[in-house]
């Protein structure tokens, strides 16, 4: 199975967050359309019909991508820079 490539699927769920406030704070058919490609597209990046579950495996990935990176690797602090 191909695993998506972590950064963009950060970018797509900031996408999705920020264009979720945007639907929030004021209805707009330009935003709403833009809301759906991004949902759809996250959903077939993470292999799911529903953007709640693309959310969750979404955040599994990044959880896991996280954990899988070397923190020592770029700064002493043992945090990751992913955050």
């Amino acid at each position: 199975m191909l695993v998506p490539d972590p950064k963009v699927v950060r970018k797509l769920l900031t996408r999705y967050a920020t264009l979720r406030i945007a639907q929030a704070e004021r209805e707009s058919a330009a935003t709403a359309r833009e809301l759906d490609d991004v949902s759809y597209t996250l959903c077939v990046m993470m292999g799911t019909s529903e953007i709640n579950d693309a959310i969750a495996r979404a955040d599994a990935l990044l959880l896991t991508d996280g954990r899988a990176a070397d923190p020592d690797e770029d700064s002493d602090s043992g945090l990751s820079v992913a955050v």
